[in-house]
């Protein structure tokens, strides 16, 4: 998928409890220059890195990518779960998630994800992208996608109340919004799923090539 324009309202930060209480709203809305560069400037040092893998391990692995981008469901299913189970789980790599926003529903996807606490987010990671095209809907009709999303983070221990302090949270959306715009410039992504091992970018693989260029690095 290639970066669209990113549809969300310039008037994030102070839109606060209405965000997702009344989301058409900012149906119509997208991020104008002065907001992006207005983002830069956010302080986002406490908006934690989404990490697995031991701190030690050799090979650095970043993935850039959407919740909203079937290729990235696919990566995940048929890429990540192996890369999973033979290096980061074995201490070979350490890996790094970053969120990329091509729209609203990925940015509120990612609220869900992180309303769990760093123990639940993978795991609703792996709903939110095996699930993909349910709780998209077709992406048209948004109190739908809303109320689907909410419905993945009650199965994963989360209550009402936790989903409405998350989901109408607009200096947490302003913050992931700035910290996604900061975290693409630094490798000039524009394109999910992307890969960075160890400095270089990649573009999507399967898990054979990914598998040749880990053991490459592991062998040197």
């Amino acid at each position: 998928m290639n970066r669209r324009t990113f549809m969300i309202t310039t008037a994030l930060a102070t839109l606060g409890g209405t965000l997702l209480l009344n989301p058409s709203a900012v149906t119509n809305f997208v991020v104008t220059p002065a907001f992006a560069q207005d983002a830069t400037d956010v302080d986002t040092s406490d908006i934690p890195d989404l990490v697995l893998g031991d701190a030690d391990a050799p090979i650095e692995l970043i993935e850039y990518a959407s919740y909203t981008c079937p290729h990235c469901a696919n990566f995940h299913s048929a890429v990540f779960e192996p890369l999973k189970k033979d290096y980061i789980d074995t201490g070979k790599v350490r890996f790094v998630y970053r969120e990329v926003y091509f729209d609203k529903f990925g940015l509120w996807a990612s609220m869900v994800a992180r309303c769990g606490g760093d123990m639940r987010y993978f795991g609703i990671q792996k709903m939110l992208y095996e699930e993909q095209s349910e709780w998209l809907a077709g992406g048209k009709d948004t109190m739908e996608i809303v109320e689907n999303l909410r419905k993945i983070g009650k199965r994963a221990g989360l209550t009402d109340e936790n989903l409405d302090a998350c989901l109408n949270d607009g200096d947490m959306a302003e913050k992931l919004y700035a910290k996604f715009t900061k975290e693409v410039e630094e490798y000039d992504i524009n394109a999910t799923p992307s890969l960075v091992i160890d400095g270089e970018k990649h573009s999507n693989m399967s898990y054979a090539d990914l598998k040749e260029i880990l053991d490459a690095k592991l062998a040197e």
